[in-house]
């Protein structure tokens, strides 16, 4: 990479499978002006920052989501707190990235948590990646909440949904976020986990514009015709993603 880059704090949010425009978002920015130099990442934000971070490029992240499916990372296995288990997440990161700890990657990484026992935000920036992606991940009512460090942990979004705040603490003064829900655009659900999923991220919507005003671009891909679930979605995810990044730096060059 150009020294003469500039090194951005990269802030990667939430949205189940709309996660995949993460990845065009990744590739826009390796064919820009900015070299990522540290990286914060909520729930699905948490999964594609933490690949990136540990040296998987754009072409390699991708690979790995146009093989995933859902089998790959969860299991249903209702019990009091939750109707899934995401515990699979761990053997997926051990087979990209090794049983690799947080404050060993090649980027600087920060991975954001909910404290379910009193609504506190939890940022993950030492310990295993695999424990801490798979607390991130966790949706609350659907996936189980993951204990780590003696507190029991979801979902990061239910605080932090575009995790802006841990960057300028780990030193970066000019910050690129992503929020992936921003043109979202809900539709009546026809099933089960639509309700849980819509119901999830209605919650997450106030709090996300205050979080956003505090990074200085703000990408917010156009995914309004994609739901949260279908995998299948990925590759034109990924593509819309990459064009809407690009439309949006150029904007910036620009002026």
């Amino acid at each position: 990479m150009s020294n003469s880059r500039r090194k951005i704090g990269l802030a990667l949010g939430g949205g189940a499978v709309l996660g995949a425009a993460h990845i065009g978002v990744l590739r826009a920015i390796e064919e820009s002006d900015f070299e990522v130099g540290w990286i914060a990442g909520t729930s699905i934000g948490a999964l594609v920052g933490s690949l990136f971070a540990f040296g998987k490029d754009y072409e390699n992240v991708k690979d790995i989501a146009l093989h995933l499916s859902w089998s790959d990372i969860t299991k249903f296995s209702p019990n009091s707190y939750g109707l899934f288990s995401n515990r699979k997440m761990e053997k997926l990161l051990k087979k990209h990235i090794g049983n690799a700890m947080i404050e060993d990657a090649n980027i600087p990484l920060a991975i954001m948590a909910t404290d379910i026992s009193n609504g506190t935000k939890e940022v993950l920036t030492t310990g295993k990646v695999s424990d801490a992606v798979m607390a991130s991940t966790c949706i609350p009512g659907i996936f189980q909440p993951v204990e780590l460090n003696g507190k029991l942990l979801v979902d990061g979004g239910v605080i932090e949904n575009v995790p802006v705040s841990p960057l300028p603490e780990m030193g970066a003064d000019f910050i690129i976020a992503v929020d992936l829900n921003a043109k979202h655009k809900f539709r009546r659900p026809e099933n089960i986990m639509d309700v849980l999923l819509n119901s999830f991220h209605f919650t997450l919507a106030a709090g996300v514009n205050e979080q956003s005003k505090k990074a200085n671009i703000l990408i917010t891909p156009d995914l309004g015709d994609f739901n949260y679930y279908n995998i299948e979605q990925c590759e034109e995810l990924i593509l819309r993603g990459y064009n809407d990044t690009v439309e949006a730096l150029n904007q910036i060059t620009n002026k």
